[in-house]
């Protein structure tokens, strides 16, 4: 079941969304949290960052996992989603590193990874509640359209188009990497709760393929439909008509 939250633009989007994290780090403060990256919930954390600053939330007892991260990429890429972590969110917030978690972007046997992140996310008690961004073609975290969708964390190969719509953050495209470690969709499902949060006309399509309510792995957020409790929260540009 998804219930949608429209709001005016990408502010209230943000804040709106930060709202909803912080009641859960409210009701539970060593929650975890399933975290994205992207331009979508760069707002978002900066609303977190200034409501901790102003001692209206604490991340002391938070424990977070990170959706993905590219592959092979070092975390101390100024590229990588470890790096994009630290610098919106971990490193202006009383949160212990030691409970932030992205997936290895430079692990030897990608298998063995994908088989360790989904025992950490066992070990915290599965996810109390995850964000989502969602791709032009509709994908969530990197799993992207396709015939079937993988379960579990994995690595996955990156579309073209999902490699065009992140080179506006590479000096080329022949920059961005080609693969990424990302979460499944049996992973995501693991979460007790999930918010959706969209921006800008160029996620109307996607959005209303997800609102139509029909399953299609070539648009896996419509898989989300399947899911107990879904937040969509999006601005007015990114619900179209």
């Amino acid at each position: 079941m998804i219930r949608t939250i429209v709001c005016s633009d990408y502010a209230e989007m943000s804040r709106r969304a930060a709202d909803i994290v912080e009641a859960e780090m409210l009701l539970k403060p060593d929650c975890v949290l399933g975290l994205a990256t992207g331009s979508t919930p760069e707002g978002m954390y900066a609303e977190l960052v200034k409501d901790n600053r102003d001692g209206k939330i604490s991340f002391a007892a938070v424990r977070t996992v990170n959706l993905d991260e590219y592959y092979p990429l070092a975390p101390d890429n100024d590229q990588s989603y470890r790096y994009f972590m630290n610098y919106h969110l971990f490193d202006k917030v009383d949160i212990d590193k030691a409970n932030t978690n992205v997936p290895d972007g430079l692990a030897a046997d990608t298998v063995a990874e994908g088989q360790r992140y989904e025992a950490l996310i066992d070990s915290m008690g599965g996810i109390d509640l995850q964000v989502l961004g969602i791709g032009r073609n509709g994908h969530i975290g990197f799993n992207e359209p396709g015939a079937s969708l993988d379960t579990y964390t994995h690595c996955t190969d990156l579309t073209p188009s999902t490699i065009e719509a992140n080179s506006r953050n590479f000096a080329s495209i022949d920059d961005v990497p080609k693969q990424a470690m990302t979460m499944g969709i049996g992973s995501i499902f693991k979460a007790r709760r999930i918010i959706v949060m969209a921006s800008g006309k160029e996620k109307a399509d996607a959005v209303a393929c997800m609102l139509a309510g029909e399953l299609d792995t070539n648009c896996p957020a419509t898989l989300l439909n399947l899911h107990r409790d879904v937040i969509l929260i999006a601005d007015r540009a990114a619900l179209g008509e």
